[in-house]
């Protein structure tokens, strides 16, 4: 009789847990559902011009692309996760931008558009390309966060951070990385008090570039995010001025 009661209980509990289980998993699933789709047709016009007549060829590479100068090979490159529950192409004109002004640009996709969830993809594309002499690693909000906490583990590899609404949450302060960190004037989503406390985690030599009128969806292109102020500067206007930023920054910080 005991025993009958015993497997009775654990079959009970077995199916909670199951149920709890799959309700955890129905939620995870609508959460990641919903996410920020790249506005139409970014990559697609990008890639219609990948013939290098725009300067920049762009190549698969997994489910990443990889924006290559049409002229010069390049020894400095730019590894860039996206943000968080953002479609990663959405970022493919920032980085054809960046990419035109003589730099390797590897835009990843994460897994889920998450970047937690793979954020040592740097590690895979800086085994493969030998010719590079310099990586950089960054990223856009989650994605920038992710980044820096590669680049904490990862800085004797490392020439360099590029934040973008962004701050680290592990201490870099000891690290020789040079760091970047842009956002716009008019960004609501990044929450400030986190970003003046991630100051005091950088290395001494960080730059800090605030982009007038700006927000923090138009780093990339995917339309307003929730929350968001609204921009006084175009979308274009601010990913010109980001990618200027950004590819001077690693010109002298080789």
């Amino acid at each position: 009789m005991k025993s009958k009661m015993k497997m009775s209980l654990w079959k009970k509990i077995a199916i909670i847990t199951a149920s709890v289980l799959a309700v955890m998993a129905g939620a995870f699933f609508i959460y990641t559902g919903s996410y920020y789709h790249a506005e139409h047709p970014v990559l697609t016009e990008a890639l219609a011009q990948a013939d290098g007549s725009k300067g920049v060829d762009i190549t698969p590479k997994g489910n990443s692309y990889v924006f290559t100068p049409a002229d010069r090979k390049p020894e400095t490159a730019l590894i860039f996760y996206p943000g968080g529950k953002v479609e990663y192409t959405a970022y493919a004109d920032l980085m054809q931008i960046i990419a035109k002004e003589g730099y390797l640009c590897i835009l990843v996709k994460m897994p889920f558009n998450l970047a937690v969830f793979d954020m040592n993809a740097a590690e895979e594309y800086m085994d493969t390309y030998d010719t590079i002499k310099n990586w950089y690693v960054g990223g856009h909000s989650l994605g920038g966060a992710m980044a820096a906490e590669f680049a904490a583990k990862n800085s004797d590899k490392l020439a360099g951070l590029v934040l973008l609404g962004a701050y680290p949450a592990s201490d870099l302060s000891s690290s020789s990385l040079k760091v970047l960190s842009m956002y716009g004037s008019m960004d609501q989503v990044m929450n400030r008090e986190k970003f003046e406390a991630g100051l005091k985690l950088m290395p001494k030599e960080h730059e800090e570039f605030e982009i007038a009128g700006g927000n923090h969806a138009q780093f990339g292109s995917y339309g307003k995010q929730k929350g968001d102020g609204e921009a006084a500067v175009s979308q274009e206007e601010q990913q010109n001025t980001a990618a200027k930023e950004i590819s001077g920054f690693m010109s002298k910080n080789p």
